[in-house]
Protein backbone atom coordinates (compact mmCIF):
# COMPACT_ATOMS: atom_id res chain seq x y z
CA UNK A 1 0.00 0.00 0.00
CA UNK A 2 1.35 3.42 -0.98
CA UNK A 3 1.77 5.78 2.00
CA UNK A 4 -0.29 8.95 2.18
CA UNK A 5 1.68 12.21 2.34
CA UNK A 6 0.34 15.36 3.98
CA UNK A 7 2.08 18.60 3.07
CA UNK A 8 3.05 20.70 6.09
CA UNK A 9 4.77 24.02 6.63
CA UNK A 10 8.33 24.62 7.77
CA UNK A 11 10.53 23.20 5.03
CA UNK A 12 13.83 21.92 6.37
CA UNK A 13 12.83 23.10 9.85
CA UNK A 14 9.59 21.10 10.00
CA UNK A 15 10.86 17.79 11.54
CA UNK A 16 11.11 17.58 15.32
CA UNK A 17 14.46 18.32 16.92
CA UNK A 18 15.95 20.47 14.15
CA UNK A 19 16.94 24.12 14.56
CA UNK A 20 17.77 26.51 11.73
CA UNK A 21 18.93 30.08 11.22
CA UNK A 22 20.23 32.45 8.55
CA UNK A 23 22.02 35.80 8.52
CA UNK A 24 23.34 38.32 6.03
CA UNK A 25 27.12 38.57 5.53
CA UNK A 26 27.32 40.48 2.27
CA UNK A 27 29.38 37.65 0.78
CA UNK A 28 28.93 38.75 -2.81
CA UNK A 29 28.23 42.41 -2.11
CA UNK A 30 29.06 43.94 1.31
CA UNK A 31 26.28 46.48 0.87
CA UNK A 32 23.60 43.83 0.28
CA UNK A 33 21.26 42.81 3.09
CA UNK A 34 19.85 39.55 1.70
CA UNK A 35 20.37 36.36 3.69
CA UNK A 36 23.42 34.46 2.44
CA UNK A 37 24.68 32.30 5.32
CA UNK A 38 22.56 29.48 6.81
CA UNK A 39 22.87 26.88 9.56
CA UNK A 40 21.00 23.65 10.27
CA UNK A 41 21.44 21.71 13.54
CA UNK A 42 20.00 18.51 14.95
CA UNK A 43 19.54 18.95 18.69
CA UNK A 44 20.47 15.31 19.19
CA UNK A 45 22.89 12.90 17.48
CA UNK A 46 21.68 11.72 14.11
CA UNK A 47 22.56 9.58 11.12
CA UNK A 48 23.39 11.20 7.80
CA UNK A 49 23.81 10.49 4.10
CA UNK A 50 24.87 12.47 1.05
CA UNK A 51 25.51 12.49 -2.66
CA UNK A 52 27.82 14.86 -4.51
CA UNK A 53 28.78 16.11 -7.94
CA UNK A 54 30.52 13.63 -10.23
CA UNK A 55 32.42 16.49 -11.86
CA UNK A 56 36.16 15.78 -11.58
CA UNK A 57 36.62 19.40 -10.54
CA UNK A 58 35.15 19.51 -7.04
CA UNK A 59 34.81 22.53 -4.77
CA UNK A 60 36.60 22.61 -1.42
CA UNK A 61 33.37 22.23 0.62
CA UNK A 62 32.44 19.12 -1.39
CA UNK A 63 35.81 17.51 -0.67
CA UNK A 64 35.66 18.37 3.02
CA UNK A 65 32.04 17.27 3.55
CA UNK A 66 32.71 13.98 1.76
CA UNK A 67 35.64 13.41 4.13
CA UNK A 68 33.48 14.20 7.18
CA UNK A 69 30.80 11.75 6.02
CA UNK A 70 33.39 9.02 5.58
CA UNK A 71 34.60 9.68 9.13
CA UNK A 72 31.17 9.52 10.79
CA UNK A 73 27.80 11.23 11.05
CA UNK A 74 27.07 14.88 10.27
CA UNK A 75 24.87 16.73 12.74
CA UNK A 76 25.08 20.33 11.48
CA UNK A 77 25.33 22.03 8.08
CA UNK A 78 26.64 25.52 7.36
CA UNK A 79 25.95 26.82 3.85
CA UNK A 80 26.53 30.03 1.97
CA UNK A 81 25.57 31.58 -1.33
CA UNK A 82 27.52 34.13 -3.36
CA UNK A 83 30.82 32.25 -3.55
CA UNK A 84 31.35 28.61 -4.58
CA UNK A 85 34.78 28.26 -2.93
CA UNK A 86 35.70 26.18 -5.99
CA UNK A 87 39.08 26.12 -7.76
CA UNK A 88 40.58 27.92 -4.77
CA UNK A 89 43.31 25.40 -3.90
CA UNK A 90 44.65 24.95 -0.39
CA UNK A 91 43.21 28.32 0.62
CA UNK A 92 39.73 27.03 -0.19
CA UNK A 93 40.22 23.92 1.93
CA UNK A 94 41.52 26.08 4.76
CA UNK A 95 38.47 28.36 4.57
CA UNK A 96 36.02 25.45 4.45
CA UNK A 97 37.70 23.91 7.49
CA UNK A 98 37.57 27.25 9.30
CA UNK A 99 33.81 27.48 8.73
CA UNK A 100 33.30 23.98 10.17
CA UNK A 101 35.61 24.62 13.11
CA UNK A 102 33.92 27.90 13.99
CA UNK A 103 30.47 26.31 13.92
CA UNK A 104 31.69 23.31 15.92
CA UNK A 105 33.11 25.60 18.60
CA UNK A 106 29.84 27.54 18.89
CA UNK A 107 27.74 24.37 19.11
CA UNK A 108 30.12 22.19 21.18
CA UNK A 109 30.54 19.66 18.36
CA UNK A 110 33.50 18.07 16.67
CA UNK A 111 34.42 19.77 13.40
CA UNK A 112 33.86 16.46 11.58
CA UNK A 113 30.19 16.58 12.66
CA UNK A 114 29.69 19.70 10.53
CA UNK A 115 29.05 19.67 6.79
CA UNK A 116 29.86 22.77 4.74
CA UNK A 117 28.31 23.75 1.41
CA UNK A 118 28.87 26.75 -0.85
CA UNK A 119 27.35 28.02 -4.08
CA UNK A 120 28.10 31.00 -6.28
CA UNK A 121 30.97 32.30 -8.38
CA UNK A 122 33.81 29.85 -9.14
CA UNK A 123 37.48 30.78 -8.77
CA UNK A 124 37.50 33.39 -6.02
CA UNK A 125 38.64 32.99 -2.39
CA UNK A 126 35.94 33.28 0.28
CA UNK A 127 35.57 36.68 1.98
CA UNK A 128 36.20 35.10 5.38
CA UNK A 129 36.57 38.52 7.02
CA UNK A 130 32.82 38.96 6.53
CA UNK A 131 31.77 35.34 7.15
CA UNK A 132 33.57 34.32 10.35
CA UNK A 133 32.37 37.26 12.50
CA UNK A 134 28.74 36.33 11.71
CA UNK A 135 28.95 32.68 12.76
CA UNK A 136 28.37 33.34 16.51
CA UNK A 137 25.19 35.30 15.70
CA UNK A 138 24.17 32.53 13.32
CA UNK A 139 24.48 29.95 16.11
CA UNK A 140 22.67 32.13 18.64
CA UNK A 141 19.74 32.63 16.25
CA UNK A 142 19.05 28.89 15.92
CA UNK A 143 15.38 28.14 16.48
CA UNK A 144 12.66 25.76 15.27
CA UNK A 145 10.32 26.58 12.39
CA UNK A 146 12.75 28.85 10.52
CA UNK A 147 13.31 26.59 7.52
CA UNK A 148 12.22 29.26 5.06
CA UNK A 149 15.19 31.44 5.99
CA UNK A 150 17.59 28.62 5.08
CA UNK A 151 15.85 28.19 1.71
CA UNK A 152 16.19 31.93 1.09
CA UNK A 153 19.84 32.13 2.13
CA UNK A 154 21.14 29.50 -0.32
CA UNK A 155 19.62 30.82 -3.57
CA UNK A 156 21.75 32.47 -6.25
CA UNK A 157 20.16 32.97 -9.67
CA UNK A 158 16.93 31.39 -8.39
CA UNK A 159 13.92 33.71 -8.51
CA UNK A 160 12.49 32.39 -5.22
CA UNK A 161 13.23 29.97 -2.35
CA UNK A 162 12.15 26.35 -2.89
CA UNK A 163 11.08 24.10 -0.02
CA UNK A 164 8.78 21.15 0.73
CA UNK A 165 7.77 19.35 3.92
CA UNK A 166 5.47 16.38 4.49
CA UNK A 167 4.24 14.13 7.26
CA UNK A 168 3.40 10.46 6.86
CA UNK A 169 2.36 7.60 9.10
CA UNK A 170 4.86 4.76 9.53
CA UNK A 171 3.86 1.93 11.87
CA UNK A 172 1.44 4.20 13.69
CA UNK A 173 3.96 6.99 14.24
CA UNK A 174 3.90 10.41 12.61
CA UNK A 175 7.13 11.06 10.72
CA UNK A 176 8.14 14.37 9.16
CA UNK A 177 10.46 14.96 6.20
CA UNK A 178 11.39 18.51 5.18
CA UNK A 179 13.78 19.93 2.63
CA UNK A 180 14.96 22.91 0.64
CA UNK A 181 16.88 23.25 -2.60
CA UNK A 182 18.64 25.85 -4.68
CA UNK A 183 19.30 25.59 -8.38
CA UNK A 184 18.37 27.42 -11.54
CA UNK A 185 21.33 27.11 -13.93
CA UNK A 186 24.14 24.62 -14.56
CA UNK A 187 21.62 21.81 -14.13
CA UNK A 188 22.47 18.36 -15.52
CA UNK A 189 22.18 14.81 -14.20
CA UNK A 190 24.80 12.90 -12.15
CA UNK A 191 23.97 14.96 -10.33
CA UNK A 192 22.03 18.08 -11.15
CA UNK A 193 23.60 21.37 -10.15
CA UNK A 194 22.16 22.32 -6.82
CA UNK A 195 22.35 22.24 -3.07
CA UNK A 196 19.67 20.27 -1.25
CA UNK A 197 19.26 19.80 2.48
CA UNK A 198 16.71 17.36 3.91
CA UNK A 199 15.90 16.65 7.55
CA UNK A 200 13.68 14.00 9.08
CA UNK A 201 12.70 12.90 12.57
CA UNK A 202 12.48 9.27 11.42
CA UNK A 203 14.40 6.74 13.51
CA UNK A 204 16.40 4.90 10.87
CA UNK A 205 19.61 2.93 10.54
CA UNK A 206 22.53 4.51 8.74
CA UNK A 207 22.63 1.92 5.96
CA UNK A 208 18.90 2.21 5.32
CA UNK A 209 19.14 6.02 5.12
CA UNK A 210 22.08 5.90 2.72
CA UNK A 211 20.40 3.41 0.40
CA UNK A 212 17.16 5.40 0.45
CA UNK A 213 19.08 8.60 -0.30
CA UNK A 214 20.94 7.10 -3.27
CA UNK A 215 17.78 5.63 -4.77
CA UNK A 216 15.75 8.79 -4.22
CA UNK A 217 18.43 11.02 -5.80
CA UNK A 218 18.58 8.69 -8.81
CA UNK A 219 14.82 9.06 -9.30
CA UNK A 220 14.69 12.83 -8.78
CA UNK A 221 17.74 15.09 -9.05
CA UNK A 222 19.38 12.78 -11.60
CA UNK A 223 16.26 13.06 -13.78
CA UNK A 224 16.39 16.82 -14.43
CA UNK A 225 18.31 19.05 -16.83
CA UNK A 226 18.10 22.68 -17.85
CA UNK A 227 21.25 23.52 -19.78
CA UNK A 228 23.29 20.29 -19.70
CA UNK A 229 26.05 21.79 -17.51
CA UNK A 230 27.30 20.11 -14.35
CA UNK A 231 28.57 22.16 -11.42
CA UNK A 232 31.52 21.73 -9.08
CA UNK A 233 29.43 22.06 -5.91
CA UNK A 234 26.40 19.74 -6.20
CA UNK A 235 25.44 18.33 -2.84
CA UNK A 236 22.47 16.54 -1.28
CA UNK A 237 22.63 15.99 2.48
CA UNK A 238 20.02 14.11 4.52
CA UNK A 239 19.96 14.13 8.34
CA UNK A 240 17.74 11.83 10.47
CA UNK A 241 17.56 12.23 14.27
CA UNK A 242 14.85 9.77 15.37
CA UNK A 243 12.92 12.36 17.40
CA UNK A 244 9.57 11.03 16.12
CA UNK A 245 9.79 8.32 18.77
CA UNK A 246 9.10 5.52 16.33
CA UNK A 247 10.80 2.09 16.37
CA UNK A 248 14.04 1.79 14.45
CA UNK A 249 13.59 1.50 10.67
CA UNK A 250 15.80 -1.24 9.28
CA UNK A 251 16.90 -1.91 5.73
CA UNK A 252 14.56 -3.97 3.52
CA UNK A 253 11.66 -3.61 5.98
CA UNK A 254 8.19 -2.37 5.00
CA UNK A 255 8.83 0.72 7.12
CA UNK A 256 12.00 1.41 5.12
CA UNK A 257 10.03 1.20 1.86
CA UNK A 258 7.47 3.66 3.19
CA UNK A 259 10.19 6.05 4.36
CA UNK A 260 11.95 5.82 0.99
CA UNK A 261 8.68 6.65 -0.79
CA UNK A 262 8.32 9.78 1.36
CA UNK A 263 11.93 10.81 0.83
CA UNK A 264 11.64 10.32 -2.92
CA UNK A 265 8.43 12.36 -3.00
CA UNK A 266 10.15 15.29 -1.28
CA UNK A 267 13.20 15.09 -3.56
CA UNK A 268 11.11 14.84 -6.72
CA UNK A 269 8.98 17.83 -5.74
CA UNK A 270 12.15 19.84 -5.12
CA UNK A 271 13.74 18.63 -8.36
CA UNK A 272 10.72 19.69 -10.40
CA UNK A 273 10.75 23.07 -8.64
CA UNK A 274 14.36 23.54 -9.79
CA UNK A 275 13.39 23.02 -13.44
CA UNK A 276 10.37 25.31 -13.20
CA UNK A 277 12.65 28.03 -11.79
CA UNK A 278 15.39 27.49 -14.38
CA UNK A 279 17.28 30.52 -15.60
CA UNK A 280 14.88 32.38 -17.91
CA UNK A 281 12.96 29.22 -18.89
CA UNK A 282 9.37 29.39 -20.12
CA UNK A 283 8.52 25.68 -20.42
CA UNK A 284 8.44 22.66 -18.10
CA UNK A 285 8.60 19.53 -20.27
CA UNK A 286 8.28 15.91 -19.16
CA UNK A 287 10.08 13.52 -21.50
CA UNK A 288 8.84 9.93 -21.21
CA UNK A 289 10.66 7.20 -23.12
CA UNK A 290 8.78 3.91 -23.36
CA UNK A 291 9.34 0.51 -24.92
CA UNK A 292 13.14 0.52 -24.96
CA UNK A 293 15.14 -2.70 -25.04
CA UNK A 294 16.90 -1.85 -21.78
CA UNK A 295 16.77 0.69 -18.97
CA UNK A 296 20.08 2.15 -20.24
CA UNK A 297 18.70 2.58 -23.76
CA UNK A 298 15.66 4.39 -22.40
CA UNK A 299 17.88 6.63 -20.28
CA UNK A 300 20.17 7.48 -23.22
CA UNK A 301 17.21 8.56 -25.36
CA UNK A 302 15.60 10.62 -22.59
CA UNK A 303 18.86 12.42 -21.80
CA UNK A 304 19.68 13.11 -25.45
CA UNK A 305 16.28 14.68 -26.13
CA UNK A 306 16.16 16.56 -22.82
CA UNK A 307 19.61 18.12 -23.35
CA UNK A 308 19.36 18.94 -27.07
CA UNK A 309 19.82 22.68 -27.63
CA UNK A 310 17.91 22.40 -30.92
CA UNK A 311 14.95 20.65 -29.33
CA UNK A 312 14.87 23.05 -26.40
CA UNK A 313 15.08 26.07 -28.71
CA UNK A 314 12.10 24.83 -30.71
CA UNK A 315 10.10 24.41 -27.51
CA UNK A 316 10.91 28.03 -26.62
CA UNK A 317 9.31 29.08 -29.88
CA UNK A 318 6.26 26.88 -29.38
CA UNK A 319 7.36 24.78 -32.36
CA UNK A 320 6.33 21.07 -32.20
CA UNK A 321 9.37 20.06 -34.24
CA UNK A 322 9.33 16.27 -33.91
CA UNK A 323 12.15 16.02 -36.48
CA UNK A 324 14.56 17.52 -33.95
CA UNK A 325 13.33 15.05 -31.34
CA UNK A 326 13.83 11.97 -33.52
CA UNK A 327 17.27 13.16 -34.62
CA UNK A 328 18.28 13.32 -30.94
CA UNK A 329 16.85 9.83 -30.47
CA UNK A 330 19.07 8.68 -33.33
CA UNK A 331 22.35 10.05 -31.96
CA UNK A 332 21.64 8.96 -28.37
CA UNK A 333 23.68 5.74 -28.89
CA UNK A 334 20.66 3.72 -27.81
CA UNK A 335 19.63 0.72 -29.88
CA UNK A 336 16.64 1.98 -31.87
CA UNK A 337 14.94 1.34 -35.20
CA UNK A 338 13.84 4.49 -36.99
CA UNK A 339 10.76 2.84 -38.50
CA UNK A 340 9.45 1.86 -35.06
CA UNK A 341 9.69 5.26 -33.34
CA UNK A 342 6.45 7.00 -32.36
CA UNK A 343 6.38 10.50 -30.81
CA UNK A 344 3.42 12.06 -29.02
CA UNK A 345 2.81 15.52 -27.52
CA UNK A 346 0.26 15.36 -24.70
CA UNK A 347 -1.04 12.14 -26.23
CA UNK A 348 -1.41 13.51 -29.78
CA UNK A 349 0.70 11.76 -32.42
CA UNK A 350 3.42 13.89 -34.05
CA UNK A 351 5.35 10.97 -35.53
CA UNK A 352 4.29 7.37 -36.18
CA UNK A 353 6.70 4.75 -37.43
CA UNK A 354 9.37 7.39 -38.01
CA UNK A 355 7.07 9.40 -40.30
CA UNK A 356 4.87 12.48 -40.00
CA UNK A 357 1.56 11.65 -38.29
CA UNK A 358 -1.80 12.96 -39.52
CA UNK A 359 -2.46 15.14 -36.46
CA UNK A 360 -3.11 18.73 -37.66
CA UNK A 361 -0.01 20.85 -37.07
CA UNK A 362 -2.10 23.57 -35.43
CA UNK A 363 -3.14 21.07 -32.74
CA UNK A 364 0.51 20.25 -32.03
CA UNK A 365 1.46 23.94 -32.00
CA UNK A 366 -1.24 24.59 -29.40
CA UNK A 367 0.34 21.96 -27.16
CA UNK A 368 3.91 23.20 -27.67
CA UNK A 369 2.79 26.72 -26.77
CA UNK A 370 1.66 25.60 -23.32
CA UNK A 371 3.91 26.31 -20.31
CA UNK A 372 3.87 22.59 -19.45
CA UNK A 373 3.48 19.55 -21.68
CA UNK A 374 4.64 15.95 -22.05
CA UNK A 375 6.64 14.37 -24.87
CA UNK A 376 6.24 10.59 -25.15
CA UNK A 377 8.74 8.64 -27.24
CA UNK A 378 7.75 5.04 -27.94
CA UNK A 379 10.65 2.93 -29.22
CA UNK A 380 8.48 -0.21 -29.50
CA UNK A 381 11.36 -2.61 -28.88
CA UNK A 382 10.96 -3.75 -25.28
CA UNK A 383 9.56 -2.99 -21.83
CA UNK A 384 12.05 -0.49 -20.37
CA UNK A 385 10.95 3.08 -19.57
CA UNK A 386 12.66 6.27 -18.34
CA UNK A 387 11.36 9.76 -17.49
CA UNK A 388 13.17 13.09 -17.31
CA UNK A 389 12.09 16.65 -16.54
CA UNK A 390 13.55 19.46 -18.62
CA UNK A 391 12.93 22.95 -19.96
CA UNK A 392 13.25 25.09 -23.02
CA UNK A 393 16.30 27.25 -23.81
CA UNK A 394 15.65 30.94 -24.31
CA UNK A 395 17.57 33.90 -25.77
CA UNK A 396 17.25 35.45 -22.32
CA UNK A 397 19.22 32.53 -20.84
CA UNK A 398 22.18 33.49 -23.01
CA UNK A 399 21.86 37.16 -22.11
CA UNK A 400 21.62 36.31 -18.40
CA UNK A 401 24.78 34.19 -18.50
CA UNK A 402 26.98 36.40 -20.68
CA UNK A 403 28.92 37.79 -17.72
CA UNK A 404 29.16 37.35 -13.96
CA UNK A 405 32.42 39.17 -13.39
CA UNK A 406 31.07 42.15 -11.49
CA UNK A 407 31.91 40.19 -8.35
CA UNK A 408 35.58 40.08 -9.35
CA UNK A 409 35.73 43.84 -8.93
CA UNK A 410 34.49 43.49 -5.35
CA UNK A 411 36.98 40.67 -4.73
CA UNK A 412 39.76 42.97 -5.85
CA UNK A 413 38.57 45.61 -3.37
CA UNK A 414 38.60 42.95 -0.64
CA UNK A 415 42.21 42.11 -1.50
CA UNK A 416 41.30 38.50 -2.39
CA UNK A 417 42.84 38.67 -5.90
Amino acid sequence: MEPHFTKIKGGVGAPLGFLTSAVSCGIKNPDATRLDLALILSESPCVSAGTFTTNRVKAAPVKLTQAHLRRGEIRAIIANSGNANACTGVVGIRDAKAMCQKVAKELSLNASEVGVCSTGVIGLPMPMSRIEPKIPALAQALAPKQGHDVAAAIITSDTHPKEVAISLDIDGHKVRIGGCVKGAGMISPSMATMLCFITTDAHITSDCLRKATLESVENSFNRITIDGDMSTNDTVLVLANGRSGMPLIRRNSQACKMFRAGLQYVMLELAKAVVRDGERVTKFVTVEVKGARTYLDAKKVAEAVSKSALVKSSWNGGDPNWGRIIHAVGYSRARIREELVDIFLNGKAACLGGLQATTPMDDLRTIAAKPEFTVEIHLNQGEANYTMYTSDLSPEYIDFNRSEYAYWKQARKDGLI
